[in-house]
């Protein structure tokens, strides 16, 4: 039975994730979360529970807490979401960013290898079919013009803090497997939407400005481009480059759904007008409010997806339009609760 650590578990993806993979009963999950700002253990109710899901409230960057979590459970894989991904935060406060992003993950990648492996391409009998999963993201690549799109041998150009960070990390990964031939797998996702993330975020910071009648602040001109993926495809995704991916290889996961900030805006306040209309009777779009343009914001993301279709077989079951109502409807019972 395989024991997997998975990192950062009590925040959106991670706890999306957890609850996705324990339906299957060939696991046992160790959630390791630091429980910040956007770790969350109301996330995982669902699974608290479960027979097969064990939480440790601790930091990657602790290296003793680590070890002794290898070691006390035989942790045969990592699935690695841990990580501070706040690009605003990450221009006030680089610093968090370079420790839990870059010394975070090469402590985990660390223990692994030498949990797992005797010395370089000699791995350990009984961790024969271990892997390390890191999951990564679109904005290692840096920004895209009016066209194209990012695919896994994209160079990369990180504009922010967090994304170079997130890169360092990557490049960690990457020498883990030309060095020591440790079984690892990258996957680099575009932007997630979804239940359990957190208010700061922009999908939720829409919808919970609308129902509170606060003006909805836009960056700029509203017209930076992002591909949104809707979490449980990310997690689908994650679980076929963990149990399919080809060692040393990176897999782009991304929603072929391109669109705009501003269609973001009115498309929720359009769901809302009719799902719980303001008092007033006016639209929630007069709530948008132009902000000043954040450092350093990167113009357009897209992920080409294409390598995880053809070869792994994984597709994404929501566009835009149909995950979007799924999500507003989960926030509002959040928000009006």
């Amino acid at each position: 039975m395989k024991r997997i650590l998975v990192t950062g578990g009590a925040g959106f993806i991670g706890s999306n994730f957890i609850e996705f993979v324990l339906q299957n009963d060939n696991i046992v999950v160790y959630n390791l979360d630091k429980l910040t700002y956007a770790g969350n253990l109301e996330n995982l109710k669902a699974v608290e529970n479960h027979e097969h899901y064990h939480f440790i409230k601790g930091d990657i960057c602790d290296r003793n807490l680590v070890e002794e979590l290898f070691s006390k459970h035989q942790i045969t894989d990592v699935i690695h979401f841990a990580a501070e991904s706040h690009v605003d935060n990450s221009i006030k406060n680089p610093g968090a960013f370079i420790e839990t992003n870059i010394v975070g993950s090469f402590n985990l990648l660390d223990v692994a290898y030498k949990t797992w492996m005797n010395g370089p391409n000699e791995v350990k009998e009984s961790y024969q079919n271990s892997r390390f999963l890191h999951v990564s993201t679109d904005e290692v690549y840096g920004t895209l013009g009016e066209e194209g799109l990012f695919i896994e041998s994209t160079p990369y150009a990180p504009n922010s803090p967090y994304s170079a960070s997130k890169a360092s990390s990557d490049f960690l990964v990457r020498s883990y497997f030309h060095t020591y031939g440790m079984n690892v797998v990258t996957t680099n996702c575009s932007n997630n939407y979804g239940p359990n993330q957190h208010d700061e975020k922009l999908i939720p910071t829409i919808i919970r400005k609308c129902l509170s009648e606060e003006n909805i602040p836009i960056y700029g001109n509203g017209l930076n481009v992002r591909d949104w993926l809707y979490v449980l495809d990310h997690c689908k995704g994650i679980k076929i480059a963990f149990d399919k991916g080809v060692s040393g290889e990176t897999y782009n996961i991304g929603g072929r759904n391109e669109r705009t900030n501003m269609y973001i805006v009115d498309a929720i306040c359009s769901i809302l007008d009719e799902k719980t209309p303001r008092k007033s009777g006016a639209s929630y779009k007069e709530l948008k409010s132009f902000v000043k343009d954040r450092a350093g914001h990167d113009y357009r993301y897209a992920i080409d997806a294409s390598k995880i279709e053809s070869q792994l077989g994984w597709k994404a079951d929501e566009n835009f339009e149909t995950g979007i109502l799924k999500t507003i409807s989960w926030y509002i019972d959040k928000y009006k609760n």
